[in-house]
């Protein structure tokens, strides 16, 4: 079963709402761009990301395919850490981080199923 698939669409799904709707996509974590005026620009350059790793990993093959996977488990990783020190400083609520982390480990484990099953 193919999982690069569906998660290089979600990366671009969830980047291309960061870029063109960024105060929905923050608010859907749990973020409030009126407490934070620069939280739009950061949120874009999230979906820039997104979009890049996504639409390149969707056209790579191979071992360079591989890469790509595993390089967004790096991504999903520090994105999931990332909501854990946000959540402890009080950067985010619980309900806010809970989204991203779920979604970053479940992201970051169909990863590492698919680097684990593609060949060396």
């Amino acid at each position: 079963m193919d999982l690069v698939t569906p998660l290089s669409l979600g990366r671009i799904a969830i980047g291309a709402l960061s870029l063109t709707r960024p105060s929905v996509a923050a608010g859907l974590l749990g973020a409030s761009p009126g407490d934070n005026p620069q939280l739009p620009f950061m949120t874009r350059l999230f979906g820039v990301r997104e979009i890049a790793l996504g639409a390149v990993t969707l056209l790579a093959s191979g071992t360079a395919r591989r890469d790509l996977v595993a390089a967004g488990v790096l991504v999903d990783l520090g994105d999931a850490v990332a909501s854990v020190v946000s959540y402890r400083t009080g950067e985010v609520s619980p309900l806010g981080a809970a989204p991203l982390l779920a979604v970053a480990l479940g992201a970051a484990a169909a990863g590492a199923i698919e680097v684990n099953a593609s060949p060396r």
